[in-house]
């Protein structure tokens, strides 16, 4: 099974999609891309920032949302990350095999998303003056949060 998997949902700036690639990659993370994407896959911006960990990575893309919903497993367990959320992503307990969903840089996934997925909202606690952290950086923080809580498989 899979350690763990990481959703950008329609992600905006190619730089941010190559680091969290790389990040998954170096996790054994597969990384879910829903679109419409902002950028193409073959960019520079993402295979500069994904550097050569791009033949490493296990990458499955999807054209929207619904495909997405359509193929997710029943069993499965998908906590969403904003900052709208009152739950600290330190306070949920993370199994191998769950999906850690972010959303786009500049709006953040959409009410009906977040509605639902109430149960399982997460947030990075951060300075009452900050709006939110990078996407690429508040993926690894919830990621390897997840991955210390789990283990850390297949990880030396």
């Amino acid at each position: 099974m899979t350690a763990m998997r990481v959703v950008l949902y329609q992600p905006e700036i190619p730089q941010n999609a190559g680091a969290v690639l790389r990040t998954c990659a170096a996790a054994g993370a597969e990384l879910h891309l829903i679109g419409p994407l902002g950028f193409r896959l073959d960019s520079a911006g993402v295979r500069r920032a994904g550097m050569d960990y791009r033949e490493w990575a296990e990458v499955c893309r999807w054209h929207d949302w619904q495909a997405f919903q359509a193929a997710f497993p029943a069993d499965g367990r998908l906590f969403a990350a904003t900052t709208k959320a009152g739950t600290r992503y330190t306070e949920f307990a993370y199994a191998p095999g769950d999906w850690l969903l972010f959303g786009p840089e500049g709006s953040g996934l959409p009410p009906e998303i977040l509605a639902a997925h109430a149960d399982r909202l997460v947030r990075i606690p951060m300075h009452p003056r900050a709006r939110s952290l990078n996407l690429a950086q508040s993926v690894a923080v919830v990621l390897y949060e997840a991955l210390r809580q789990t283990g850390w498989p297949d990880a030396i």
